[in-house]
């Protein structure tokens, strides 16, 4: 997770846009890498809801601690996204 690039006072026009750039960059790959944890969380809750071939109480508890896992994820990257947005 990369932290926004923030400018510099004396980096000039050319380190702006490099920032600018590098910023809007891992914006969009935050975005996605949110939007996968995401779908993988909505998959585990219907693991754990058992709502799968394989039911087993093992496979549930699986598809929970897997989805709260992809939650804190997808948090973090959402966070790390907003962050990259307000930079660029």
């Amino acid at each position: 997770m990369p932290a926004p690039n923030v400018d510099q006072p004396n980096e000039g026009i050319v380190g702006q846009i490099s920032n600018t750039i590098a910023n809007a960059a891992n914006y969009v790959s935050e975005t996605i890498q949110g939007n996968t944890a995401e779908a993988s969380k909505e998959a585990n809750k219907q693991k754990a809801k058992g709502n799968t071939a394989d039911d087993s109480i093992s496979n549930r508890v699986s598809g929970a601690m897997g989805a709260a896992s992809d939650k804190l994820d997808q948090h973090s990257h959402e966070a790390q996204a907003k962050a990259n947005k307000e930079s660029i």
